[in-house]
């Protein structure tokens, strides 16, 4: 078993004028990133986009 995070992508990808993933809550930037982050990088974009995700007024499961 793995302990590299999992893509939280749900294939919602649309970018809003903020440059957020209306999907996931991952910039742009964070996305590209993603595919070449290691694990601790990975960990960080997750703990922002939940943030961003809270900041929205969505809960986490």
């Amino acid at each position: 078993m793995s302990n590299t995070p999992e893509s939280p992508c749900i294939s919602i990808c649309s970018l809003d004028q903020n440059d957020v993933c209306e999907g996931c809550f991952r910039t742009g930037n964070e996305i590209v990133d993603w595919f070449i982050a290691d694990d601790d990088r990975k960990r960080e974009i997750l703990e922002a986009s939940i943030q961003r995700r809270k900041d929205a007024g969505f809960s986490i499961f």
